[in-house]
């Protein structure tokens, strides 16, 4: 029977940067995955693909829609959705590879099949696809196995024409209505997409605002940012059902007067959050504890009630992000090697990759209202940035919060062109405690986007 310091059960994120840094710092280290490849849900039907998707995308708008303004004429414009979906392939294989490349280097054994707990030291690997089961020992075990879409009881998805994203991600052809129940971050993503490439989209969201976890001020302007692309919103809205007859979803809703209304497409993406992925650990059997909302219970190292057993990134309570499981793969790692790591969760951006994109970080300005703390406001809007003029990217804004007394930056948001690597400059210097006069100090390039924070 193999022996292990450390046993990963999950490959994405938060799963293979745990064992590398696990490996680094001298530990025997194995990693279950129970797909033939490696980087969970982010590398293979997640971040990576949607980014590619996004990106070509993004092109096909561009050259339709925005290059004869540049002076760029172009004629007979097509979409051929197979090169459009096998170079997004292309994109996660490349990927995917660097993750076998980086486990080898090393020197972590990849065990492929389903892991599950015969007892808190004994992890039976059952593998997928033939062969016989092998059972290993460890001292330490990682669960990082991430999460998966919610389902709704109500609506029977059958992943042709009622899809989650994971379907979404291989559509071979431009649909010619897609309803999207869910204006989260994953549904206004794939919404983007879609209607990018010409497709009529409709988005049905129960709140009464776009991406409801962040700023408000940012949702409302990418509501109507996104509306100028032609997506429809219908906000406030209560889905009760969707059908499939043929090629053709019926979705129906009850709208804020409780009428109801129904929507036909020839696609219906359910994508209204997801939930933690356990099962087959057999977690009983090891005596792990379990929280609200399928989540493993853990305490402030990330250790569950057994010691030696921890749990990273999507079963655990937070934002369910790639970033934040990587955070926590690292620190769980130098937290078993005896090292005393810390997380801010505070400083964990979260971000949108929509066109404008969105990200946010620190407190938003509702929960300094609901606690009662004395601030300052600060907005800067694109369309008075020279860089973002020049480029015609001139919709969105920075806002920054500040400390009404010590001035400390409390929270930075922000809607507007290459936002996803701009709000690392707030996580820096909220990471550095700044305050704003110190980030207006800073000299920034002129022109560039960043001199709107």
């Amino acid at each position: 029977m193999n022996q292990y310091d450390v046993t990963v059960i999950g490959s994405g994120p938060g799963g293979y940067v745990a064992a590398i840094r696990c490996a680094q710092l001298g530990l025997k280290t194995a990693l279950i995955e129970k797909y033939p490849t490696l980087g969970g849900t982010c590398l293979n039907v997640g971040c990576i693909p949607s980014k590619a998707l996004l990106d070509s995308s993004e092109h096909y708008h561009n050259a339709h829609s925005v290059f004869a303004e540049h002076g760029i004429g172009l004629e007979n414009l097509t979409v051929d959705m197979n090169r459009m979906i096998d170079r997004k392939a292309g994109v996660v294989k490349a990927n995917v590879d660097g993750i076998v490349y980086l486990m080898k280097k090393n020197k972590i054994d990849v065990l492929t099949g389903v892991g599950s707990f015969v007892d808190k030291t004994h992890i039976i690997i059952a593998p997928t696809e033939g062969g016989e089961a092998q059972t290993i020992e460890t001292k330490n075990v990682i669960i990082a196995t991430g999460s998966k879409p919610t389902v709704l009881p109500f609506i029977a998805q059958d992943k042709e024409r009622i899809i989650t994203s994971t379907e979404a991600l291989n559509i071979r052809e431009v649909p010619k209505h897609m309803v999207v129940i869910g204006g989260g971050v994953i549904g206004l993503e794939m919404a983007s997409i879609y209607a990018r490439l010409g497709a009529k989209v409709s988005v049905v969201e129960f709140m009464d605002s776009l991406i409801p976890t962040m700023d408000r001020g940012l949702g409302k302007e990418l509501k109507r940012v996104l509306g100028k692309i032609g997506i429809e919103f219908f906000m406030s809205h209560k889905v009760t059902g969707a059908t499939r007859a043929g090629d053709v979803v019926t979705v129906t809703a009850t709208n804020p007067k409780k009428e109801e209304v129904t929507f036909e497409g020839d696609y219906c993406l359910v994508a209204v959050g997801r939930a933690p992925y356990t099962a087959a650990l057999n977690l009983e059997a090891a005596g792990i504890e379990m929280e609200e909302r399928g989540r493993i219970k853990v305490d402030a190292h990330l250790q569950t009630n057994v010691p030696g057993i921890y749990a990273i990134g999507d079963v655990v309570r937070g934002a369910m992000l790639a970033h934040k499981a990587e955070e926590e793969g690292m620190f769980v790692a130098e937290t078993i090697v005896g090292q005393k790591p810390h997380i801010n969760y505070l400083l964990i951006p979260g971000v949108v990759y929509t066109w404008p994109e969105v990200a946010g970080v620190g407190y938003t300005e509702e929960q300094l209202k609901e606690q009662g703390k004395a601030y300052k406001v600060g907005s800067f809007p694109f369309k008075a940035s020279g860089r973002a003029r020049a480029s015609g990217d001139t919709d969105g804004f920075v806002k920054v919060l500040a400390d009404k007394t010590t001035d400390e930056i409390l929270g930075v948001h922000m809607i507007g062109p290459r936002i996803a690597d701009l709000i690392a400059e707030a996580v820096t210097a909220m990471e550095f405690r700044a305050s704003a006069e110190d980030v207006a100090r800073m000299s920034h390039a002129h022109p560039t986007y960043a001199e709107a924070m």
